[in-house]
Parts: structure tokens; sequence; C-alpha cells
């Protein structure tokens, strides 16, 4: 596999679709479910492309591409925390404290390249982007697939991969979903 990952600007949406295929990958979400909430749903899939689209062309790119030579691979949806209201309404993920965050807080790998390392190389690169923004912090919601009772819905990651890449859990108000952070002073740009 010849690994590169790129930030989602305007020219990579063919890209962006071509992964996420013609429903949208996750049940038509098109990465707004931190953004709008199960609001996603209800709304016809086709608009939640459309918003996404227009985050894209209104910039700054808001996550990262996976490739295999040309072919897209995986997804990973990288911005302020601030920017994911529903993020930051729902009680069990709500801020910790008044640290200005970005977030990593959404995966889709293509069928064939999970168990890979491509969220690994993914969350390694939303680490360097978010240090190059000048965020102080990157945290991330995975599911702890080590606790009784996780789901199976992995779209957030899981939690012993961020915890290899120095996570570190600071906050558990759900038994198996952490908040967990990165404390970027020591990351290389």
């Amino acid at each position: 596999m010849k690994l590169t990952i790129r930030p989602l600007t305007p020219s990579r949406w063919l890209a962006l679709e071509a992964l996420f295929g013609k429903s949208g990958a996750s049940n038509g979400c098109w990465c707004m479910y931190w953004r709008i909430g199960p609001e996603y749903h209800k709304r016809p899939r086709e608009k939640n492309k459309r918003a996404l689209r227009r985050i894209v062309k209104q910039g700054p790119p808001p996550g990262l591409l996976a490739f295999d030579g040309e072919r897209p691979i995986g997804w990973c949806q990288l911005t302020p925390r601030q920017d994911l209201t529903w993020l930051n309404r729902k009680q069990a993920l709500e801020p910790v404290d008044g640290v200005p965050a970005w977030a990593v807080s959404c995966f889709y790998i293509r069928r064939g390249y999970r168990r890979r390392g491509v969220m690994a190389a993914l969350i390694v690169e939303a680490l360097k982007v978010a240090k190059r923004a000048n965020a102080r912090a990157l945290e991330a919601y995975p599911v702890d697939t080590a606790r009784p009772g996780s789901t199976s819905n992995l779209f957030t990651g899981t939690a012993s991969t961020f915890r290899r890449l120095g996570f570190r859990t600071i906050a558990r108000r759900q038994p198996s979903r952490p908040i967990m952070r990165h404390d970027l002073k020591g990351i290389a740009p």
C-alpha cells in the first residue's frame, strides 16, 4: 500500500465522493452528524452532501483523505471542536474544560483497507495538521471496545488506537465512551 494523506480541498471533492459512494457513507451522513445531530437522518442524503460540499468550498479543509496511490481509501473529520455544534451539545461529550481543542471526530475506511493502519495514519497526520493550525490540543471521542456494552459502530475510532498514539483519557461520562486528548506541545509540525 502506497499511503498518502491530504486535506479535503475543493479539488479533492471527487475523491471523497468516490470513497463515500452514492449513499454518502454511514447511512448518508456525509460527516454531518457531529454538526447537526440526528437531524441528518431526517433530511435527504443529497442535502447532507451539499452541506459538506459547501463547508469544503468555504474552507479551511474539514478533514483528511487517505489514498493508496490515487485511490481514496480513508477519511477523518478534523476541525476545531467549536465547529461541531451537536458534539458540544451531547451531554456525555460536552467540553471538559476551556481548552480550545480541535477534534478528530469520525472516520470512514474503505472495505478491504480496514485493520491495516489507515486510521492510525490519519490520526498521526491529524496531530500535525492541528499543531500547524496552532491548536493547543486534539480531542477524540472513540469507543472503548474493552469495556462491556461498547458499540460495534466504530465511526469515531477505537480508544486503543488513540491510546497507542499518545492520547490520554480526560473524562469518561459513559463507560465505553472516553473523551481523549493529546497535548500538541511536543508534536513536530
